[in-house]
């Protein structure tokens, strides 16, 4: 896990903590630490207390967006790091409209991954 800088915590409009997560998951913290650890989300340190953080557009309800895990590990194949895969999902992308982390709770995964996808291009 990465600290993050002032610049791309600036990006992302809502934090969650690990323990929030499981909360909204109806899971032990454990389960929620394990996913981050399997790629399924990433975890940023930030805050005071540099408590690990995940973006709050990567949930849905009680579940990981629709797409987001197969987007992070395009991403991670691309050799992009944790950081630059938040700015990446947290910049606004015209030929979308809006973020690619829109696009993902809105269901347009398929569109998202496309143009991880040519990032590697």
């Amino acid at each position: 896990m990465t600290e993050i800088d002032a610049k791309i915590d600036a990006l992302v409009p809502a934090w969650l903590t690990l323990p929030d997560i499981a909360e909204q998951f109806g899971v032990e913290v454990t389960r929620v630490r394990q996913l981050v650890k399997e790629g399924q989300l990433i975890a940023v340190r930030r805050g005071e207390n540099r408590a690990l953080h995940v973006p709050a557009a990567f949930i849905d309800g009680d579940k990981v967006v629709k797409g987001l895990t197969g987007t992070l590990t395009l991403l991670r194949d691309d050799g992009f790091t944790v950081e630059e895969m938040i700015e990446w999902l947290f910049t606004p992308d015209p030929t979308l409209p809006g973020t690619p982390a829109q696009a993902l709770s809105e269901n347009r995964g398929t569109e998202v991954k496309r143009r991880a996808q040519a990032l590697a291009f």
